[in-house]
């Protein structure tokens, strides 16, 4: 577990406005796991704060980043491109800590980090309940997004996700962990037969192995 002292924030002038970065720091870092949230909640998500907590003591610094219009009190997310601008204009910030960057996010902040990793020279991508299509419209996939993703890519998925199940994603050269009975946000049934403490631990043991694995 990280210590109040490790934890530090900073806001960052972007080109779609101001941006915030909640550092929950490694004493050696070994990566930089950079995270933003979905598109209808923010850093407090359950998986978010999980891997800020467990990560740092696996020698993994986390960065909680707020897009802009998360920042300016906006409830709703602007288009994926502007989410992009917001993502490049916090990148310098994160590879400035010295220590090789994981480009990751949760739903529509999963989508970012898979569009961007290449271009911003991100060394893997972690993709949090990556929403592979909208719900109900297995037709609209997104894969591509994911597939095109170019560096190493771990993607963690509730087996119950209306933006897409596990056995949903097409083959492609990633690692996929699900975690039985989750939602989107992997959150599980009070009468499922995983305690929900267990579902987040799954999500912060993959993402500790996974980095562990990295070269």
């Amino acid at each position: 577990m990280t210590h109040a002292t490790d934890v530090t924030s900073e806001t960052i002038e972007t080109d779609a406005g101001t941006a915030r970065v909640t550092w929950h720091r490694a004493r050696k870092a070994r990566f930089v796991l950079a995270v933003s949230h979905g598109a209808g909640g923010g850093i407090e998500a359950r998986d978010l704060q999980a891997l800020a907590a467990v990560l740092p003591g696996h020698g993994v610094s986390v960065a909680l980043v707020e897009q802009p219009w998360r920042v300016a009190g906006r409830k709703v997310a602007p288009a994926p491109k502007t989410l992009d601008v917001g993502w490049r204009g916090v990148w310098p910030a994160l590879a400035a800590a010295g220590p090789p960057v994981i480009s990751g996010g949760r739903s529509a902040g999963a989508r970012v980090a898979c569009r961007t990793a290449v271009e911003l020279g991100a060394h893997a991508v972690l993709a949090l309940s990556f929403p592979l299509h909208p719900p109900g419209k297995p037709e609209k996939s997104r894969a591509g997004e994911l597939l095109g993703a170019g560096v190493p890519t771990l993607v963690v998925q509730g087996g119950n996700d209306p933006f897409g199940k596990p056995e949903e994603f097409p083959a492609g050269a990633y690692e996929l962990v699900g975690v039985p009975y989750g939602d989107h946000g992997f959150a599980v049934p009070k009468r499922a037969e995983l305690t929900q403490d267990r579902a987040v631990a799954l999500v912060t043991d993959a993402v500790v192995r996974w980095s562990g694995s990295l070269g």
